[in-house]
């Protein structure tokens, strides 16, 4: 609709005329404001405001967890049926008891520095992780208003740290969730993940673009079963283009690129565009070579100076997924 049609109200939102007009485009701007009718906007904030108080309060997180799902799932009748009793079949039961995150298992739960862990610490990051991805299954996790302001609801109680006015979208996906600080204006696009086996530190005003991988942990290349964790750092004003990836322990300085489908195995220095597999400094952002470290500099494995030890206790149910024995000849 442009600005100098007539407004029908029967073809906007709910016969409540919000007529869309027309502003002048200003260069550089990419995004506008977009908001939802008064009786959208009352449900969405009622709702958020229901489970951030219930996530807050003294009741179970798991209780929470299983009750929201159930609600978002459109399931409550046929839960209310299983749970007075009345019968439902094998699959309806599956379906019902996995609202419950207590009856679930996540990959994460199989590393073993989780029997390291304080008590309950896991498990409430578990339930809440359980309930984001859950979410991102709904129809609801395409109203991109509704969804932003759930994420960014539920990663206050996830993360170890999150600031103001981040964006989180559809399908991110992150080890543990508590070894996560993100800063303020931060957004993360479709399908990210976020591996926070050891630490991951991510500043203000960072854009991680879709398909994107960041890791905080690597395997040894001979013994894969070893596992090394690190503490990966995006500093601010880092863009994290498509596809491409961070490997453990790196750190992206202040305001450099990591361009599109390339994998930094190395720090990459402030101002610094870095592309390729493996990523290299082959640039310095215009207007910034004053303040930058010249190319020549760049390009250097610090990553030992962010190892993330950690203790597992000695009476450990351990397994090898692998089962093989594969000693190198030569050691």
């Amino acid at each position: 609709m442009f600005a100098d049609e007539p407004v029908d109200c029967r073809r906007l939102l709910r016969g409540k005329e919000t007529p869309i007009v027309a502003a002048p485009l200003t260069e550089g701007m990419t995004k506008r404001h977009v908001s939802l009718p008064p009786g959208g906007e009352e449900g969405i904030h009622t709702f958020i405001e229901d489970v951030d108080q219930r996530l807050s309060g003294e009741e179970d997180t798991c209780d929470v967890v299983e009750d929201v799902l159930v609600d978002l799932m459109g399931d409550r009748e046929a839960y209310e049926r299983w749970q007075s009793g009345e019968s439902v079949s094998p699959a309806e039961r599956v379906r019902l008891q996995g609202y419950d995150p207590c009856n679930v298992t996540l990959e994460s739960e199989y590393y073993a520095e989780v029997a390291a862990m304080d008590e309950g610490e896991f498990e409430r990051t578990k339930y809440l992780q359980w309930l984001w991805r859950q979410f991102d299954a709904t129809p609801m996790a395409d109203n991109v208003e509704f969804a932003l302001r759930f994420r960014r609801m539920l990663a206050e109680h996830l993360f170890a740290d999150v600031g103001e006015n981040c964006r989180f979208f559809k399908g991110i996906t992150f080890t543990y969730g508590h070894n996560i600080s993100i800063g303020d204006n931060c957004v993360v696009h479709d399908d990210v993940h976020l591996d926070d086996r050891g630490m991951l530190t991510i500043g203000d005003r960072v854009s991680i673009s879709d398909d994107a991988h960041v890791y905080s942990h690597d395997h040894d290349i001979v013994d894969q079963t070893e596992i090394t964790n690190f503490h990966t750092v995006i500093e601010d004003d880092v863009r994290v283009t498509y596809d491409s990836m961070v490997r453990a322990g790196v750190r992206l300085g202040e305001n450099s690129v990591l361009a599109a489908k390339s994998i930094a195995g190395r720090d990459v220095p402030a101002h610094h565009i870095a592309a390729g597999t493996p990523a290299k400094s082959i640039a310095v952002k215009d207007g910034w070579e004053s303040v930058a470290d010249p190319l020549e500099d760049a390009n250097v494995d610090r990553r030992d100076d962010r190892r993330v030890d950690y203790d597992l206790p000695e009476k450990l149910d351990v397994f090898d997924e692998f089962q093989r024995d594969l000693q190198p000849p030569d050691s």
